[in-house]
């Protein structure tokens, strides 16, 4: 009996052995299976086999950290920031330029940290969602102000003009590029306030001129009075520009101090700025088409507002051809609100569209029509102006005309575009104003 319970406890034994070892030769099959198929060579045997691919895993881990060590050392002197965030938005890793333009001093290599606790900066945060979310690469700009703990040192801290650039990775990862802009702000800042003050001391020097040459122009007969009048005309022409350039300083300034804000009705208004311009448009035969609310008011200065539609509308007449149409389109929008159970201020803001049939803007001019001073088309930029009205705009004048659009729209908040338009072929200059109201869903 004894030696019966002895030999059935034996084979239970090497069952259960026997059992075990079919089990890790399917675990090592299943292992070989998720391995690359050139790792693996039937004809050793499995723990062989095993061996052998967990040693080639082993030198391609190797590898691949010896990449990444060398991918971040070269991270690590480029003259950008760049940093890296998982899915979580914990910040996995960042070079030294990075750590200096965020101010990262609380971070070290190897922690994961939320980047909202160690960067106060809802730009980035938003572009980092953006760029998670679309899987599309994104480009931010906007002014940085570092956090500052320590009350004393508050006058030091700088704020800075950041470009980031974002790359979706894989497994939610984001990567952002980081670029310090600060440099070429301070660069055009100091630019235009050395050509402001040069236009301010050029104002008095000119009036003198324009008043000695008025004064000839009744004394001199013809033909010799034709060039007392060119000189009129170029000195006009400097003068208007020193004022405009003025004008412009004073607006980037002070935007929101130089407006006196009250209620506009916008087709009155654009109407106003026609009639103004109507002795051109009657030279060339042109008209206005007006579409839009008849009664539609919008919020700001009323003599900045008529400046920006005789801006814009001069530009039109200039470059359309003769008996063309120029439209005007005037659309409240609004979006959609936020919460729809309770009162609330929706964004709302109202689009003004003008077009004309010219030959609108060339793909080379578009980036630039509302940089100072810019004027494309070289050929015909030295156009001469009629009746003391400049060419402000395309590719004639002082070109500054539209950067003086752009600058009282954005001081009244909202944006303006320069395309060309899909039908008529001519420029297309859609302006955004905002127009808030409250309202309950």
């Amino acid at each position: 009996m004894t030696l019966l319970i002895f030999i059935l406890g034996l084979a239970l034994g090497i069952g259960f052995c026997w059992w075990q070892q079919r089990q890790r030769q399917r675990q090592l099959k299943r292992m070989l299976e998720l391995l690359p198929a050139e790792s693996t060579d039937n004809s050793f045997p499995l723990v062989s086999q095993l061996r052998s691919a967990i040693a080639i895993l082993i030198g391609d881990r190797a590898e691949i950290k010896e990449k990444l060590n060398t991918t971040r050392q070269v991270l690590q002197v480029a003259p950008v920031g760049y940093l890296q965030v998982d899915e979580d938005n914990r910040l996995i890793w960042c070079n030294e330029q990075a750590r200096q333009l965020l101010q990262l001093d609380r971070w070290q290599p190897g922690q994961k940290r939320l980047l909202l606790e160690l960067v106060r900066s809802y730009e980035l945060d938003q572009l980092i969602e953006r760029t998670r979310e679309q899987q599309q690469p994104a480009i931010q700009e906007w002014v940085f102000h570092p956090a500052c703990i320590d009350g004393a040192a508050m006058g030091e801290v700088r704020s800075l003009t950041l470009r980031a650039s974002s790359l979706p990775l894989s497994h939610g990862q984001v990567s952002v590029f980081l670029e310090n802009r600060q440099p070429l702000v301070e660069l055009s800042q100091s630019r235009n306030q050395w050509v402001s003050d040069l236009a301010h001391e050029l104002r008095t020097p000119l009036t003198s001129i324009r008043l000695v040459a008025e004064t000839l122009q009744g004394r001199v007969k013809p033909p010799e009075s034709r060039w007392i009048e060119q000189l009129l005309q170029e000195t006009n022409r400097l003068i208007e520009l020193v004022q405009n350039w003025l004008e412009l300083s004073h607006l980037e300034k002070n935007p929101s101090k130089s407006l006196t804000y009250q209620s506009v009705e916008l087709r009155s208004l654009i109407e106003s700025a026609w009639q103004r311009l109507e002795p051109l448009a009657q030279q060339k035969q042109l008209s206005l088409a007006y579409q839009g609310p008849d009664t539609l008011s919008a919020r700001g200065d009323k003599s900045r507002l008529i400046q920006v539609f005789l801006n814009l509308l001069d530009n039109s007449i200039k470059h359309s051809p003769p008996q063309a149409l120029i439209q005007v389109k005037v659309t409240p929008t609004q979006k959609a609100g936020i919460d729809s159970d309770a009162l609330v201020e929706e964004e709302s803001f109202i689009q003004i569209d003008i077009i004309d049939s010219g030959s609108g803007f060339s793909a080379s001019d578009l980036p630039h029509v509302f940089e100072r001073l810019y004027r494309g088309d070289v050929s015909r930029y030295r156009a001469p102006v009629s009746g003391g009205s400049s060419a402000l705009g395309r590719s004639s004048g002082s070109g500054l005309g539209l950067s003086i659009v752009q600058e009282i729209v954005q001081a009244h908040s909202g944006t303006v575009r320069a395309r060309n338009h899909p039908e008529t072929g001519g420029a297309w200059l859609q302006i955004q104003l905002p127009h808030p109201t409250a309202v309950s869903s």
